[in-house]
């Protein structure tokens, strides 16, 4: 090869592996999660049921979600880890916050998300559908915290949603 060949082809290949050594972004192997967005779903009666957690996350090594065949320990049904998105429940009741333990399980298994292509990385929205009228309850002011933890059982930061009113009648 001549001199004028070598210097097209470093010409061509420089700019492609720039380009894709800028595209890849990088994050610690610990997932990191930011609130988002709430969104309520009222039934035909206008009354608020359900709604819509949204979150942004970010993982280095991509390994965030569980397969509906990760049944064995530690992510057994006995296990602590069964669940990957821990969910808290928060009613503002005469001007104070409390944490409210509901009879039914608001926790949640994100499903196996895959990185794109070659990138290990993973960021994106995560949706998650919950309660939000509690029966027992009079309050209609409410929050919810939100964590994740990845399949290496690392666990993101805990963040809140901003007070949600809830319409019951």
């Amino acid at each position: 090869m001549n001199s004028k060949t070598i210097s097209k082809i470093l010409l061509f290949c420089f700019p492609a592996i720039l380009l894709s050594c800028l595209d890849k972004e990088e994050y610690p192997d610990i997932p990191a999660i930011e609130y988002k967005s709430f969104r309520m779903i009222a039934d035909t009666g206008g009354i608020d049921q359900m709604g819509v957690l949204t979150v942004f996350f970010t993982d280095g090594d991509g390994d965030v979600g569980l397969a509906e065949g990760d049944t064995f320990p530690p992510y057994n049904k006995e296990g602590d880890d069964y669940y990957n998105c821990y969910i808290g429940y928060y009613e503002k009741q005469n001007g104070v916050v409390k944490r409210i333990e509901l009879p039914f399980e608001n926790n949640y298994r994100i499903p196996v998300l895959s990185p794109l292509g070659h990138n290990k990385t993973l960021k994106g929205d995560i949706d998650i559908t919950l309660f939000v009228n509690n029966p027992m309850s009079i309050y209609d002011t409410i929050l919810f915290d939100v964590m994740i933890v990845d399949r290496s059982l690392n666990q993101s930061n805990t963040v809140m949603t901003q007070e949600l009113v809830v319409k019951k009648r």
